[in-house]
């Protein structure tokens, strides 16, 4: 079973070597790397270039011009040849096992279509910070569950006949793309849980996901959202009825304030829980 590693990249060449680093890291060795460029300089293409040659298993493009998160992270899905595929940022990295046991899940499970683990974040020379706390097991099958307080969450990675069944990623959104695979994957099978630190988080100054205008994050979210309910074909939720077009990002984010309420959350943990021993 091949797995594809998905790399947006835009002038991230000084961090890159880590990442590159833990790939070669791997103890599941049946893997390739499909580099797209976002139109950087070139001194970060060649600083890049530099970095894989040599290694047939690290493949380069390069989109022509300037085009976004969305369109460079759907056209890296298309490049991909690997039956899993799983994204990583340029910027951070993976460990050694991140890759195996995602691959070993698949095989034994084959209604999964989405694993995902934990991630630690970590400062800008990668050290470690801190684990954290977002990522668990969320209940299967749920038409109301969006991902909202966010859940899965870094490494996600999924399979590719699936990801062709759905309506793919929007390639339109500059913002909140992942978001909105994670759902569209999510109706389509089974998401399961690796309770580990696969995936290391490096936070500076120049990543475009963690300095982002949080306003327009937000908004971005609640169109993800909005669209998963109309797919869904949702017309009420706790009682109020969804809109018939998205107007107020607010509007959004109020129908689905009760889950994060304490009794919701107790529920939804008792629920999770007899998911697990049931199947």
């Amino acid at each position: 079973m091949k797995f594809s590693v998905l790399i947006a990249h835009y002038n991230n060449a000084r961090f890159f070597k880590a990442c590159y680093d833990s790939l070669l890291q791997q103890t599941y060795k049946d893997w390739e790397a499909i580099i797209l460029d976002d139109a950087s300089s070139e001194n970060e293409k060649r600083d890049i270039l530099d970095i894989i040659s040599g290694d047939i298993r690290f493949k380069f493009f390069e989109n022509e011009k300037n085009s976004g998160v969305g369109v460079t992270k759907s056209k890296l899905i298309e490049l991909a040849t690997g039956e899993i595929c799983g994204f990583l940022d340029p910027d951070d990295a993976l460990a050694p096992t991140a890759i195996e046991h995602s691959i070993k899940i698949f095989q034994s499970k084959k209604k999964v279509v989405i694993t995902y683990s934990r991630f630690m974040t970590c400062d800008e020379n990668l050290q470690s910070i801190a684990p954290s706390k977002l990522a668990r097991q969320v209940q299967n099958n749920d038409p109301f569950f969006f991902n909202y307080p966010i859940q899965i969450s870094h490494f996600v990675n999924f399979r590719k006949n699936i990801y062709e069944q759905t309506e793919k990623m929007d390639s339109s959104l500059k913002i909140g793309e992942d978001q909105d695979l994670y759902l569209k994957l999510y109706e389509k099978g089974k998401v399961y849980f690796i309770d580990e630190i696969n995936y290391f988080y490096r936070t500076h100054k120049g990543g475009i996901s963690q300095y982002q205008n949080k306003k327009q994050s937000y908004d971005y979210f609640a169109q993800v959202i909005f669209n998963a309910m109309k797919r869904r074909k949702l017309k009420v939720i706790n009682g109020c009825k969804v809109p018939e077009e998205f107007t107020r990002t607010e509007d959004i984010f109020l129908l689905l304030d009760y889950q994060n309420k304490l009794p919701f959350r107790i529920k939804k943990k008792i629920q999770i829980t007899l998911e697990s021993i049931f199947g």
